[in-house]
């Protein structure tokens, strides 16, 4: 699949969500998803991922005390909930009452009781240090979804599969495994099928008996982290 540019990508993606929503969602999300929210998705995950896959801008979420909050953006990948918060440029303590510090950090409180993980960026080190924010998003899901998947203890022929994964721009097949590694047939089935168990490829083609080719389970770069 070819990827799209950023603004390509950007617009479909906003498009999308835009549509699925109405009333006072719509128009936060109109409102809400202004420089800064674009800035981090630019410079920091568009770089990662080549795509938006999971993420939710302006994601609405219920209070403790039956009010609405809005997350600047939300990545919903089971069993997760994690939410990246920008701290704009403009905040600083001293700007803010009393009243508006608790309730930033009550907002936070609920969060966390509510099983979400909190990931804050300042403006600041999205514009100036993307690199540091990349790596801290890299760290966080990729140590949360080794733990989750079932046994990430890979051999080496098997991070040279997903290493062959990631760069084909098509779902990989068993003679792609025997091309590049040198392995018979069977064993580069029994490899793939071993990824497949582990998440971290999944079935692209083929039917209930046998599975012909196979795709990534989760963005690239995530596993490229996790293989090591």
């Amino acid at each position: 699949m070819v990827v799209k540019s950023f603004e390509e990508a950007h617009k479909h993606w906003l498009e999308s969500h835009l549509a699925a929503r109405d009333g006072k969602s719509r128009e936060r999300l109109e409102k809400g998803h202004a420089h800064a929210e674009i800035l981090l998705l630019r410079k920091v995950w568009w770089p990662l991922f080549q795509n938006f896959d999971h993420l939710h801008p302006e994601y609405e979420v219920r209070d403790f005390i039956d009010g609405v909050r809005y997350l600047d953006f939300a990545y919903l990948r089971p069993p997760f909930r994690i939410c990246f918060e920008i701290d704009g440029y403009t905040y600083h303590v001293e700007n803010v009452t009393r009243e508006q510090f608790a309730d930033n950090e009550i907002r936070q409180d609920h969060l966390v009781a509510d099983f979400w993980i909190v990931i804050r960026f300042s403006y600041d080190d999205i514009k100036n240090n993307p690199k540091r924010c990349q790596q801290v998003i890299l760290n966080i899901l990729g140590r949360l979804y080794r733990e989750h998947v079932a046994d990430v203890r890979l051999t080496p022929n098997e991070k040279e599969v997903i290493r062959i994964a990631v760069r084909t721009p098509r779902p990989i097949t068993a003679e792609d495994v025997c091309y590049y590694i040198g392995c018979a047939n069977k064993s580069a089935r029994q490899m793939l099928k071993g990824l497949v168990e582990k998440r971290m490829l999944e079935p692209a083609s083929g039917g209930m008996r046998r599975t012909l080719s196979y795709r990534t389970a989760m963005e690239p770069q995530l596993l490229l982290y996790m293989a090591g």
